[in-house]
């Protein structure tokens, strides 16, 4: 004989539970595969930034000059000493990137032992994702750029941001 109190739950409110779990995922499904492609987004757009900075120090610590060279349309790039010929550090597109294209008016930049470009105006590397969809504003995807300017500064800024003052604008 039982006595009033259930022990567990039934198979009726193991599948509700389970109708409304799924259904929250499919509602949230969207949103997470977009911050993943904009995190792919930053990762890549940090990468480049963060190859140029190497590029730059390591030209003024040894004094020599020190190229920065994109290797293709996707992230990859290397940080190679000119003369003598010395690589030293690269990376692929496979660290943490994919579906990432980077386009760029310069495919080598190299810097001075002054920490200055060869460029004769600042160049612009834009990080964008293509599978991912367009870039803001009107679309989902945040898509950055790294410039350079001449005298050898490197920033990572946001070309959908025009508010006049505000530091993450391009």
């Amino acid at each position: 004989m039982r006595n009033g109190l259930s022990n567990g739950v039934t198979l009726i409110e193991l599948l509700i539970g389970m109708v409304i779990l799924a259904l929250l995922l499919t509602l949230g499904l969207p949103s997470v595969s977009t911050w993943i492609q904009n995190t792919r987004l930053r990762s890549a757009a940090e990468s480049v930034q963060a190859g140029l900075q190497l590029a730059r120090s390591e030209a003024v610590k040894r004094n020599t000059f020190v190229g920065f060279t994109m290797t293709g349309p996707d992230s990859s790039w290397s940080v190679d000493v000119m003369n003598p010929a010395q690589q030293l550090q690269s990376r692929t597109s496979a660290e943490g990137s994919g579906n990432v294209q980077i386009a760029t008016s310069s495919a080598t930049i190299v810097f001075d032992g002054l920490g200055k470009t060869s460029l004769p105006a600042d160049a612009t590397i834009q990080v964008t994702n293509p599978a991912g969809g367009a870039c803001k504003p009107g679309g989902d995807m945040n898509c950055l750029n790294v410039t350079v300017a001449v005298g050898g500064q490197v920033k990572m800024c946001d070309p959908a941001i025009v508010a006049v003052g505000d530091t993450r604008a391009c």
